[in-house]
């Protein structure tokens, strides 16, 4: 265990706690001008009322790396901040609009849970366009969402994750390893367990030489504070994680005491720059996304259409002229094979097909039994 005895090393900057993603807020003062550091606005959707909590008030839909917000522009105080985190259910309707005799628009349920506290939205679309019923207005939020759930591990803690293959890190998109830090002991427990760093721009790893499955993946988002500090096991690096990374308190022993400063201060400054201008892994591009779903509709369009230059028509009365020989030369077998007192045919070697088969009947040829279909279908025009 820890023994908090020495002081801070190194000063690190103020950290703001990450709450964007993981609550629900209402009415919250110039929530739509003063993002967080690092948060992006990735699409905008106008013309978006919010029906259940703001009937009759025409807005602004804004989807970020981190959230929903939605904000009047009639009444400036009214807005709703929805983060990734809570999202619940989400899917589009159709619903009939009472203030534009009941025509149908195009809508987006959001169910939202936070606090045990469910939350109901419906964000529907008020410009009155056509055009716009036809279009997917709401596809950026469905492919955000998505991609921050790919993205977890940029921006919280996670333990025993599926982080190491091998010995081997498995790299972010956008992560740089700096270095790598052999023979470095977790304190956490009373016996110590002997494992590597990872360090890297994005976040600090740790795992077991034994267990690689025992590990922590630690963005520098989640990091309060960094310290070297006296323990029972001589000095050690702490780090306290925020709490929204769960309020630990881990513990390193890395020798020499000189190797353990280094680690320190190169963490002290990958932590500063990145608190500085966070990266959290989500990149969209809202109009390369509706071109590509304007061309694969384009391209499904064209697919469908019918177009009678491409078809021909066939002769019907050919059907009935499908190799009526082979018809024949079997029921004339079968007539064969029922009297007594006809006698099997000997079987002779047939150059054509390479193998010896039963000599023909007189008034037919091989061709006549080979061809299914007739050798040219011919098309007709009225």
């Amino acid at each position: 265990m820890l023994k908090s005895l020495g002081q801070t090393d190194g000063q690190q900057p103020q950290l703001q706690l990450l709450w964007e993603d993981k609550d629900v807020k209402f009415d919250t003062p110039h929530l739509h001008t003063r993002l967080r550091t690092g948060e992006k606005v990735l699409d905008y959707i106008y013309h978006i009322e919010d029906s259940k909590g703001n009937p009759g008030d025409t807005g602004r839909l804004m989807v970020t790396n981190l959230r929903v917000i939605w904000h009047s522009l009639v009444h400036k105080k009214y807005n709703l901040s929805i983060g990734f985190a809570r999202f619940g259910n989400t899917n589009t309707r159709i619903v009939h609009m009472h203030s534009k005799g009941r025509m149908p628009s195009q809508a987006l349920y959001i169910l939202a849970i936070s606090n045990e506290t469910r939350f109901e939205f419906l964000f529907t679309d008020v410009s009155g366009e056509t055009a716009r019923r036809e279009q997917p207005i709401f596809a950026s939020v469905f492919d955000v969402y998505q991609l921050y759930q790919r993205t977890y591990l940029y921006r919280d803690l996670k333990l025993r994750g599926a982080i190491v293959l091998s010995g081997q890190l498995i790299i972010l998109p956008d992560e740089q390893v700096y270095s790598q830090v052999q023979g470095v002991w977790n304190l956490s427990s009373d016996q110590g367990n002997l494992g590597s760093f990872v360090v890297s721009n994005i976040r600090l790893v740790w795992f077991a030489d034994a267990n690689e499955t025992f590990n922590i993946s630690l963005p520098y988002l989640q990091i309060e504070s960094l310290r070297v500090r006296e323990s029972k096991y001589g000095p050690a690096l702490v780090i306290q994680t925020a709490e929204t990374g769960g309020g630990y308190v881990l513990g390193f022993r890395i020798d020499p005491a000189d190797r353990l400063n280094e680690l320190f201060k190169e963490l002290c400054s990958l932590h500063t720059v990145y608190i500085e201008q966070p990266n959290f892994g989500i990149h969209y591009d809202a109009q390369d996304a509706r071109q590509r779903l304007a061309d694969a509709a384009e391209e499904a369009a064209q697919a469908t259409q019918f177009k009678i230059e491409n078809f021909e028509e066939l002769d019907e009365r050919q059907e009935r002229e499908i190799n009526t020989k082979l018809n024949s030369y079997l029921a004339e077998g079968c007539v064969s094979n029922s009297n007594t007192d006809q006698s099997d045919r000997e079987p002779v070697y047939c150059k054509e097909l390479g193998f010896a088969m039963e000599r023909i009947r007189e008034g037919y040829k091989l061709q006549d039994l080979w061809n299914v279909m007739p050798t040219k279908m011919e098309t007709f025009e009225e």
